[in-house]
């Protein structure tokens, strides 16, 4: 797998959240110079003033050439180390760099605090450091991915170095990769990740556009891969499905180093998570979700499942998969509705933490659309952190669920001719003007909230025609209820949730406007 190649300026603190970004992704961390060091047994002042620049520039090359060869990392390099064209094709074809950027002003009081760390810097640091930046200026520019470090801690600039990337480790549950990358990856992650024995679950729908990619990326390294093909649609996802699948593994002679890969939206990876979950009890799986819904929320957490009649996901495993990898590329394909539908769940990450996030919802379909990877990996991690703080479902990560205690029900209500995410979007609009009647949230917040769902195309509204007495009916079979009362996520600001049990679920809905 690439290395990840942190870079930029002196004082932009690469080492500092390279440390913390390696720990995130479990992957080992090594600093350039360090390194130069140790292999010198001199410093890199000793070694600018015994040898020269020139010496150390070759010997930096040799260093990190040598890198190349290591198990994947997280590099952090010297300010000037890919000044070189030869060390910047090194890493570029090695990795993904990522240029850290920060004020001057933040520069220079960095690094007046180690001066005798920076020879480059020695003297007069601020008058060198101008003149460092000024000459090097148009080559930190020309690097695509970049991140300004200024007043942010290091542990978030981090985090927002993984989003930049689209790369993430979860561990809570059980140890996996979450990637934003093209499909055609899949063959390269499946044998870094040792796993055996592919066998592909899609549906109608989305086999004809991207089986065929996966497929042959598997096959090209090597491997037989089985492909099943499920009707598509919500009203398929239910214990006569699943027993199709366990079949059709039998059928296929798969045995317990199978790995079931997931290819579609929220309703394959739910049922061919679980039927991986509970085949000759439990093989691997990956998921490769195909909709923005999926790839924001579905996929992720290893909650797998089917519904009854009664309600949605009432039937259910936890089972991790062993890596989601989640093209954008394939949301080309996805129908205006669905593409819609989707961002009732990005909306809703933004909701529960993400602020920056719902800023991003309320400039409409238009942006979203040319920003779809940004879109994406922003809402990933927000359900990322939620969930690896409570894998399973203890305390805060039913935050989560905000909009679906009522979203769930209006959708069966209507016999699932509402799509998920516009039952969401009705449902976080219900529950959120709930919140306010209770003095949970200010005045104003619900509706703030329905122009975003609106300038989406996404409803607002419990429809009119449909009868309150079967949508309460269908929230007291919810999933999430306890006892007498169900634990509902009412926001109160945007960027955060509470968590309250409600036993009178008719003021819920009394009305939503």
């Amino acid at each position: 797998m690439p290395h990840l190649f942190l870079y930029g300026p002196p004082g932009t603190g690469k080492s500092t959240v390279g440390k913390i970004l390696a720990a995130n992704l479990n992957l080992a961390f090594v600093d350039l110079d360090r390194l130069i060091e140790t292999k010198a047994g001199l410093s890199i002042p000793e070694i600018m003033d015994r040898k020269g620049e020139a010496a150390f520039r070759e010997l930096e090359a040799e260093t990190l050439s040598t890198l190349m060869g290591w198990s994947d990392a997280v590099i952090a390099l010297g300010g000037g180390a890919l000044l070189r064209e030869s060390n910047r094709r090194t890493a570029e074809s090695n990795g993904s760099v990522v240029l850290l950027t920060a004020k001057f002003e933040t520069l220079l009081e960095r690094v007046k605090r180690a001066p005798e760390k920076r020879p480059l810097l020695a003297g007069d640091a601020e008058k060198k450091l101008s003149a460092l930046l000024a000459q090097r200026g148009a080559h930190y520019a020309s690097f695509p991915l970049q991140l300004c470090v200024d007043e942010k801690s290091a542990e978030q600039n981090a985090r927002d170095a993984q989003i930049l990337l689209g790369r993430f480790h979860l561990s809570a549950m059980s140890a996996y990769e979450v990637r934003v990358e093209t499909v055609e990856q899949i063959a390269n992650l499946f044998r870094a990740l040792d796993l055996q024995n592919p066998i592909i679950v899609t549906d109608e729908n989305v086999a004809p556009h991207h089986a065929g990619s996966v497929v042959n990326s598997l096959t090209q390294a090597g491997f037989n891969t089985p492909l099943v093909i499920l009707p598509a649609g919500e009203a398929h996802k239910n214990l006569e499905t699943v027993n199709q699948l366990w079949h059709r593994f039998l059928e296929a002679g798969l045995d317990r180093k199978t790995t079931v890969i997931a290819l579609g939206g929220g309703v394959v990876s739910d049922l061919a998570g679980f039927a991986a979950s509970t085949y000759m009890r439990g093989v691997n799986w990956i998921a490769l979700p195909t909709t923005l819904l999926a790839m924001a929320d579905a996929a992720l957490g290893g909650k797998t499942g089917f519904d009854l009649p009664e309600g949605k996901n009432l039937i259910g495993s936890f089972h991790a998969p062993r890596l989601v990898l989640a093209d954008p590329q394939t949301l080309a394909t996805l129908p205006e509705r669905e593409l819609r539908a989707g961002m009732a769940e990005v909306v809703k990450h933004g909701v529960i933490a993400d602020p920056n996030l719902f800023e991003m919802c309320k400039r409409g379909m238009d942006w979203v659309r040319q920003n779809l990877e940004v879109v994406v990996k922003r809402a990933m991690a927000v359900k990322i952190q939620v969930i690896e703080d409570d894998p399973y479902e203890r305390g805060f990560r039913a935050a989560l669920n905000a909009g679906h205690t009522v979203g769930h029900a209006v959708e069966l209500v209507s016999r699932f001719e509402l799509m998920h995410g516009e039952a969401i979007a009705i449902g976080l609009v219900a529950e959120t003007r709930y919140a306010e009647r209770i003095g949970l949230a200010s005045a104003g917040l619900a509706d703030q909230i329905a122009a975003t769902l609106s300038a989406l195309g996404l409803p607002t509204e419990i429809p009119p025609e449909f009868s309150r007495e079967d949508i309460l009916r269908a929230m007291r079979v919810d999933k999430k209820k306890s006892a007498q009362s169900i634990r509902f996520a009412l926001p109160t600001q945007i960027g955060h949730v509470e968590l309250e049990y409600v036993t009178e679920l008719e003021k819920v809905i009394i009305s939503t406007a």
